[in-house]
């Protein structure tokens, strides 16, 4: 089924009109257009890639009521804030509003003043809800973080299991489905699940250029590694995740003894300071924010510069999305991930004490995954995008084994003594026994077993137990040995593996190195000279100001993109303000005239 077709100008002239865009982002306009002809949606696209658009654009061409089901209620007001800032009739309804708050919107939505609703879903379980939506007249049901309705989702909320009834009690409003982070499994499950009929699919690349990915060996506890990368990125707003909220308390006391602006976020809080600290984030008040995964779902801050993982992430479909909240804005950021054999040993533990069996293996494979990510030998970008099904061949300049930056040593004789190793004990045991073994280390297993007779015992002595390990893992991420499905089932030899093991192939193990050289210059901004650089920082000032004035993020008013832009053209009127990118019509009605006197001045000063 084609997607539904609207006229072109009229397409443009909406995107002109309410958001100040000159063009969409690549398949915003069929999704668009597919929205308004009355078919179902899945879209998945990359973090930035312009999602909001999609249900906000058809929310203000199509006559009724467009819902939004989101899981991001700390995060509803700044959307509906961004939205009226549009010119768009918005409102949410969520546990945060008071008595009165609730009446005054349902009042609006019943008077039909209300063209975008956003609510949880967990509201959406509530029968007398979808009644009452019901009787408002629905002409588009817009579910948003919609991976989190699929177990294999990283985010699974088993409120969105209820969204399944959306088409059994709203069978003629379509549905759009949209996530930044679906594998092809999870795609058939949320099309599944949410009922949606011959829907238009959109897979757009995951890739994002903009960011650079590195990998590294932690050292201790690491917060001297964290420190040394926030020097070089002083002042650039950015995220620092921990793996338990202990490290997030610690890292953030650290870093502010150090100078840096710094604050802890995480689900031990209280509610008033979790939202106190988001929003000083939000608001450029706070510069750098160290956090548990609690934080950032959905974090609609286009300037985050860089993010840090301070642990082992859980799943690459988690790394993926957390690293995403980087570059929203398109300009250059840094992701560095820092692990350490305690990580995997920690997260082991969480896996053995799951009772879910089913989920117990569908935990050991992620972390197998995320594992092959950061010690495989092989372009971090092309391994992110492998995971979500997307082929890349090449070198992609963007990450540190590209860059030149990770050390790769022939380790193939090593490996042949772990494998064989592995054969000798009927590829039953695990990487610990393995060690044993090689290290000639005379446990009551070993002995028992009478593996301290077998050929490779002791043979690996040259090495400490922590290198074994290690290669192990290299040996398990690059897909040469696998371990088995039970909890305590051993590694057996991949084709691979017995390739290696008879002599047909090699084996390259990573080890980090120092950079040898520098990683690509990011590109100069658009602002050349100090003067140019005078008036984008004026021009920041106004925007701080109103933002201020109204209680808004700064990026609400304007993006950075947007002030650069300004400050390049430097135009004199409301004709040129407009053809800034995200200068729409009612922000030049509620703005243009600050902006423009700001301009006006330096221009006489300078020019």
């Amino acid at each position: 089924m084609n997607p539904g077709k609207r006229d072109s100008a009229d397409l443009a002239r909406a995107l002109k009109h309410q958001f100040g865009f000159d063009g969409f982002r690549p398949y915003q306009r069929e999704i668009v257009e597919a929205v308004l002809g009355g078919q179902d949606v899945f879209a998945s696209l990359p973090t930035g890639g312009g999602k909001s658009l999609c249900y906000q654009l058809p929310a203000v061409m199509l006559d009724g009521l467009t819902l939004v089901i989101s899981p991001l209620i700390s995060l509803m007001k700044d959307q509906v804030d961004g939205a009226r800032e549009d010119g768009i009739p918005a409102a949410f309804l969520n546990s945060t509003l008071s008595p009165d708050d609730a009446r005054k919107t349902w009042r609006a939505l019943e008077s039909g003043e209300v063209r975008l609703l956003y609510a949880s879903p967990e509201r959406l379980s509530i029968p007398a809800f979808r009644s009452s939506l019901a009787r408002l007249g629905l002409t588009l049901i817009a579910v948003d973080e919609a991976h989190c309705i699929s177990e294999w989702g990283h985010e699974f909320r088993p409120d969105y299991r209820s969204l399944g009834l959306l088409r059994t009690e709203f069978p003629g409003v379509p549905i759009a489905a949209f996530t930044a982070t679906a594998t092809p499994h999870v795609q058939d499950d949320v099309i599944r699940l949410l009922g949606l009929k011959a829907p238009f699919v959109v897979r757009a690349s995951f890739d994002r250029p903009e960011i650079f990915y590195r990998v590294r060996a932690r050292e201790g506890d690491g917060d001297g590694q964290i420190l040394h990368f926030l020097r070089q990125h002083e002042g650039e707003p950015g995220i620092v995740y921990r793996g338990t909220r202990k490290a997030v308390e610690r890292t953030a006391e650290f870093l502010a003894s150090q100078g840096i602006d710094a604050v802890a976020y995480h689900a031990g809080l209280e509610d008033q300071t979790r939202r106190s600290r988001q929003e000083s984030f939000l608001t450029d008040k706070v510069t750098v924010v160290v956090a548990t995964i609690a934080f950032g779902m959905g974090i609609d801050k286009p300037n985050v510069r860089w993010v840090v993982h301070g642990d082992l992430p859980r799943s690459v479909e988690g790394y993926y999305q957390e690293t995403g909240r980087a570059a929203r804005d398109g300009e250059d950021a840094e992701a560095l991930l820092l692990y350490g054999p305690g990580d995997i040993a920690a997260i082991r533990w969480h896996i053995e004490r799951m009772e879910n069996q089913q989920e117990s293996m569908r935990a050991e494979g992620r972390l197998r995954e995320i594992l092959r990510y950061a010690e495989s030998p092989v372009c971090r970008r092309a391994q992110l995008l492998a995971h979500f099904a997307e082929h890349r061949d090449g070198n992609c300049a963007r990450c540190d084994v590209c860059a030149g930056e990770v050390a790769l040593a022939d380790l193939t004789e090593a490996a042949r003594k772990v494998l064989s190793a592995a054969v000798r004990t009927g590829e039953r045991f695990g990487a610990h026994h393995l060690v044993d073994i090689l290290t000639g280390n005379p446990t009551d297993k070993v002995l028992e077993r009478g593996h301290d007779s077998l050929p490779t015992y002791g043979i690996g002595r040259d090495q400490n137990r922590e290198w074994w390990l290690d290669l192990v893992r290299d040996l398990e991420a690059a897909g040469c040995i696998r371990r088995g499905e039970g909890r305590t089932a051993g590694y057996s030899l991949s084709t691979r593996g017995r390739l290696i093991l008879q002599g047909r192939e090699t084996f390259l193990g990573t080890r980090s190195a120092e950079a040898t050289r520098k990683p690509p210059e990011p590109e100069p901004a658009r602002l050349a000279g100090p003067a140019l650089d005078g008036l984008f920082q004026s021009l920041r000032q106004v925007r701080k100001r109103i933002a201020d004035a109204k209680g808004l993020p700064a990026y609400i008013v304007f993006s950075d993109k947007t002030l650069r832009a300004m400050a390049g053209t430097m135009p004199t009127d409301s004709a040129g303000l407009l053809r800034c990118p995200g200068v729409g019509e009612a922000k030049l009605a509620a703005y243009g005239a600050h902006f423009l006197q700001a301009i006006r001045e330096f221009r006489k000063e300078n020019v």
